[in-house]
């Protein structure tokens, strides 16, 4: 322990999240995360949302053009979504030196057997884990650094990541605790709504992913009302009615997943839903659910098209938002620094 360096700062409010620019946004995406992340954006919190082009070169080699153009589109998702450049900071990480700066002293904080217990590192490394990335293994040293840089103190994530958080503590709790400060704050992990959690319109038991074969599996944020439509109607249901209460959707996980959609996307609680759909069969609340995703997704598909014709605004946007994390992560960086005893 380090004498002499003991600090107790008063941590402002602050909420960081971000998502990988791999694949198209899906609906997923939009009610897991950036939907909830324009609501915060309006509340009592400083809001940094961050495309997190670092993590996504840590699991498979990128090509670089459609690396650039993901994070665009991702920028474009963002800013269509509701995300206010004037109210947030809204950035790629990559801009942000101190990022992977603060990520090199947090994989010396952090212990191997913590990484080795990473559900997300089991699953994407598998049985092939000799040949995977050093990235990928350091993913969540990474991903603590994108949150402490900015003294977050609030997290939005789906339950994927919400380990990933649990680290994140860790992380900061064992810095403090070695260094005898009350510098890091302790993050929390913010996971709440009807669809935090998004399933596969094949298969409710599996995420909705971007990455899943099927493009039927998922709606995309880029899909036209037609081929949302389309997608609804072939989604895979049972063929029971609905129930009038939402204990009957426990072992229904596609008719849970289409109730949950609705209620996200509407802005109600399951239990209002099914108050109102209990007794339906699908082929009267498909059609209902179909125009709800097409009046919601439309007008955010429609606006990313706009904003992906002239990135030229998407990159000025990424550009200033960068300088603004940097104002915040430097003198977080240099702080970090001081109290290690390295000379600046």
């Amino acid at each position: 322990m380090t004498e002499g360096v003991q600090t107790s700062p008063a941590f402002t409010k602050r909420v960081f999240s971000g998502i990988q620019p791999t694949g198209h946004l899906t609906l997923g995406n939009y009610l897991g995360a950036l939907k909830r992340f324009a609501e915060v954006q309006e509340q009592d919190y400083e809001t940094i949302f961050c495309i997190v082009d670092q993590h996504a070169i840590t699991a498979t080699l990128q090509d670089p053009a459609a690396l650039a153009r993901a994070t665009r589109e991702l920028t474009a998702g963002f800013i269509a979504s509701g995300i206010d450049p004037e109210k947030s900071v809204l950035f790629n990480q990559s801009q942000v030196a101190e990022h992977a700066q603060l990520a090199w002293i947090f994989n010396c904080v952090a212990r191997m057997g913590w990484m080795q217990r990473m559900t997300q590192w089991k699953d994407k490394a598998g049985k092939n884990s000799q040949n995977a990335s050093l990235g990928l293994f350091a993913y969540p040293a990474l991903m603590a650094a994108d949150i402490l840089v900015y003294h977050a103190t609030h997290v939005p994530v789906g339950e994927d990541q919400k380990q990933h958080v649990e680290l994140t503590r860790d992380i900061a709790t064992k810095f403090n605790h070695d260094y005898g400060v009350d510098f890091f704050p302790i993050a929390e992990p913010v996971i709440e709504g009807a669809a935090t959690r998004v399933m596969s319109l094949r298969d409710g038991s599996k995420k909705m992913s971007k990455s899943d074969p099927s493009d039927m599996s998922r709606i995309n944020m880029t899909d036209d009302a037609d081929t949302i439509a389309s997608k609804i109607r072939k989604a895979r249901t049972d063929p029971d009615a609905l129930p009038s209460e939402a204990k009957g959707l426990e072992d229904r996980a596609e008719a849970r997943n289409l109730v949950n959609i609705y209620a996200a996307l509407s802005d109600q609680s399951v239990e209002d839903v099914l108050r109102d759909v209990g007794g339906k069969q699908f082929s009267e609340f498909k059609p209902m659910l179909s125009d709800l995703a097409v009046a919601k997704l439309s007008p955010i598909s429609t606006e990313m098209a706009r904003l992906m014709e002239h990135q030229d605004e998407i990159d000025t946007i990424l550009r200033k938002g960068a300088e603004q994390a940097r104002a915040i992560a430097a003198p977080i960086l240099s702080r970090t620094y001081e109290i290690i005893g390295m000379v600046r």
